[in-house]
């Protein structure tokens, strides 16, 4: 039996209305990255698909063509991200560059300040001491021609 209009849009609505309330798809409607993650993997995965069903063998095109190799690394790098975003995780990749952004920033810093330097080598090996050298020897004496 066929149900009333009624009965169908009361229905639609409350799936909307379920839907609405779903955390997935209130993140996937507001993350505009998460949208790009998504629609970059989508891409990548099409774009690999299309190299995969070129005419060639398609064994031979996922075993050896790279360019596909490359859009399925790339596709599933951008499936990672979306996913990560969807469990509220943040970039883990954050605290590695913090800290090879403050290296490369120590290292440069000791190579361009030779105040730095000398404070830095003062430190590592003491101060410098300065000393004058005598000799304990005496010169020989210069041959008489």
């Amino acid at each position: 039996m066929a149900q009333s209009k009624s009965t169908r849009a009361q229905h639609a609505w409350e799936a909307g209305r379920s839907a609405a309330d779903n955390e997935y798809v209130r993140r996937l409607i507001e993350d505009e990255d998460l949208r790009d993650n998504l629609q970059d993997a989508y891409r990548s995965a099409k774009k690999a698909y299309a190299r995969i069903n070129n005419g060639k063998r398609p064994t031979k095109a996922i075993m050896e063509d790279r360019k596909v190799h490359k859009e399925l690394r790339r596709a599933a790098e951008s499936l990672r991200e979306a996913s990560d975003q969807l469990r509220g995780k943040r970039d883990r990749h954050t605290a590695r560059n913090l800290i090879v952004i403050g290296i490369v920033g120590a290292v440069l810093a000791i190579v361009l300040s030779e105040d730095l330097r000398k404070a830095l080598l003062d430190r590592m090996f003491g101060a410098e001491e300065e000393f004058e050298y005598t000799s304990t020897t005496t010169p020989a004496p210069a041959a008489a021609e």
